[in-house]
């Protein structure tokens, strides 16, 4: 374990367009073709959700007026279009760059004692898009960093995946203590969303939007009042079941989610077992495990916040106190699912709030495809 290693500078971000969550229902509820199970389960999806705002980086899905043909949403008609995944893609190659850009410049900027010269390692990551050279070589031009600057992508991985970006910034930064990394996460979700009486593609519908959270991962010590996180440790666990009940596949006309109602109930099964071996080093936190008392010995939770229904069943099954998920929920309510990019956020919550101090643990989780549980321990430091 490397406690010098911390996580700096982080930094979140919206695109400008916000889509209120009723009217969103209100719109895919009027959608043309619908069956009546598909409009039930639309009003409760969204109702439900926990949601009260999303950000999309399409300017169309308003009611305002935008120049050209319309895409994605008809506004004269109220009509959801289905363009094919090219140009879905299209668009993701130009706004996510955006998007990649603006955080990283933020978390740069808001590192002291870092330059963007300083970098010796990108690592990005999305499972919402492709292009090549992709947003990590689009990083180095755009932020002027070195030629030799080490590029990495994780695409693909879904919900959980900046989690394992973290954990190989970390091992970057054990393998050479110099090391200065930048990680970046974009997901443009609502690309991909659709009209559909399939009730998994409702669900997904009722739950994603974009963002993105980039931060800065280095052994170099915190300066004067900054805050961050040590990177204490990490762990990965596939549960036993569930391969199918959470999936992400490219189709004709977008990305196109598996997204299951037994997702909730799996999580709950198997939560504990997963943040066994994280918790195993340290006694006290594998006996407050056991006794069902993980909430006693670690202050924050920055759990993934999937739906509303998960965060329910992760309070439930550790015993944790209300106010230790506000940081989840609130990202949840305010953001919605954002996949990967969603911890970062909740994280950022965590270190803004004033409940958090320096020394405080915090234990982080994200779920994806597989069902992947990614876990890590991290303290508040500053």
């Amino acid at each position: 374990m490397s406690p010098g290693v911390t996580l700096r500078g982080l930094s979140t971000v919206v695109p400008r367009t916000e889509l209120p969550q009723a009217a969103v229902r209100d719109v895919f509820a009027a959608q043309p073709g619908l069956n009546r199970l598909a409009q039930r389960i639309i009003t409760t999806s969204f109702d439900v959700s926990g949601i009260e705002r999303r950000y999309t980086v399409l300017d169309e899905l308003t009611f305002d007026d935008v120049d050209g043909d319309p895409v994605f949403f008809d506004r004269e008609t109220g009509d959801l279009l289905m363009p094919g995944t090219k140009a879905r893609n299209d668009i993701y190659a130009i706004e996510a760059t955006k998007l990649y850009v603006e955080a990283a410049r933020d978390a740069i900027a808001a590192t002291p004692g870092i330059e963007a010269s300083d970098i010796t390692h990108v690592v990005t990551v999305s499972c919402t898009g492709f292009y090549a050279p992709g947003p990590d070589y689009m990083l180095v031009r755009e932020l002027g960093l070195g030629p030799a600057v080490q590029r990495y992508h994780l695409g693909f991985m879904g919900c959980y995946a900046s989690m394992p970006a973290l954990r190989t910034a970390k091992q970057y930064c054990e393998a050479d203590p110099d090391a200065v990394v930048l990680v970046v996460s974009v997901e443009l979700c609502t690309l991909h969303l659709r009209s559909s009486n399939d009730p998994d593609t409702i669900v997904a519908s009722s739950l994603f939007a974009d963002g993105a959270g980039a931060g800065i991962v280095t052994a170099r010590p915190l300066e004067p009042g900054e805050r961050g996180f040590s990177l204490d440790r990490f762990e990965t666990r596939i549960t036993p079941v569930g391969e199918g009940d959470m999936a992400w596949k490219i189709g004709d006309h977008g990305f196109e989610m598996v997204l299951s109602n037994a997702v909730p109930s799996i999580i709950d099964d198997h939560i504990t077992g997963a943040l066994e071996p994280l918790f195993a080093p340290d006694d006290d936190l594998a006996e407050a495990l056991a006794t069902d008392a993980a909430g006693e010995h670690v202050a924050h939770w920055a759990i993934h916040p999937g739906g509303r229904s998960i965060l329910d069943k992760v309070e439930s099954r550790l015993g944790l106190a209300e106010e230790q998920l506000v940081p989840a929920r609130s990202t949840l309510r305010d953001y919605g699912n954002m996949s990967s990019v969603t911890v970062l956020f909740v994280l950022r919550d965590i270190l803004d709030r004033a409940t958090s101090a320096d020394g405080d643990r915090v234990a982080a989780m994200a779920f994806g495809p597989g069902l992947t549980v990614e876990s890590a321990l991290l303290t508040v430091k500053g």
